[in-house]
């Protein structure tokens, strides 16, 4: 029997990957490193902001300090609130319904690498702050998505026994990776990826639109 549901934030309750894009690109350009979108959607989609700007110092093969890195992390953080107060956020089809159609009864969580920051104010906007049970970010685990720690520790926040009784919504090869690697069920959808490269999840859709609370407790069979 089903006994929780997680949600990925970015790519999945929103879409955000392009403000994210944007916003680490306002950050890089000064001192000189750019990511392309190609490079985003291959590479960074699925990281967290501090592997995403370890990604890009490396690939561009300069050092950066901690202290450094903090500041990049801040900058990004601050950029991308600037977005949602000019009311940039697009819900994504059919997530926020879903998510309000899950009985109170079955725990509901969200499992994201975005910072708190700034995931509150969007799930605030969209009315949906109560329906989850348990919210873990970037600053909850050392390491961030395709590692199974973020997954892992929902369910433990849950109280759940056994993983595999849990359906993770995830956009994201690494996103599939980290929920498959804690023992998850996984839903893919196509919102950032095409379905190729979602094969590793139990199931793929196209939309949430299509998806109901049964279809997700048959993922569980």
């Amino acid at each position: 029997m089903l006994s929780a549901v997680i949600f990925d934030f970015d790519g999945i309750i929103v879409d955000s990957e392009p403000m994210h894009f944007r916003a680490f690109n306002e950050v890089l350009n000064p001192i000189d490193i750019e990511i392309s979108w190609e490079d985003y959607c291959e590479i960074y989609i699925g990281f967290d902001d501090r592997d995403a700007f370890r990604e890009a110092f490396g690939r561009n093969k300069r050092k950066f300090t901690e202290k450094e890195m903090k500041r990049l992390i801040a900058e990004k953080a601050d950029i991308f609130q600037k977005y949602i107060r000019e009311d940039e956020v697009t819900p994504l089809p059919g997530a926020v319904e879903l998510i309000k159609s899950i009985p109170v009864r079955l725990p509901v969580a969200l499992c994201s690498g975005a910072l708190r920051e700034d995931i509150d104010p969007i799930i605030r906007k969209l009315g949906i702050e109560r329906c989850f049970s348990q919210i873990v970010t970037a600053e909850d685990t050392p390491k961030s998505k395709p590692d199974p720690a973020p997954y892992r520790l929902t369910c433990e926040k849950l109280g759940v026994e056994d993983p595999s009784t849990v359906v993770a919504i995830e956009d994201t090869p690494a996103g599939i990776m980290s929920a498959k690697g804690a023992g998850l069920k996984v839903l893919a959808v196509t919102n950032s990826y095409d379905r190729d490269y979602l094969m590793e999840a139990d199931a793929v859709t196209d939309s949430l639109e299509k998806v109901s609370r049964p279809q997700l407790e048959n993922l569980i069979i």
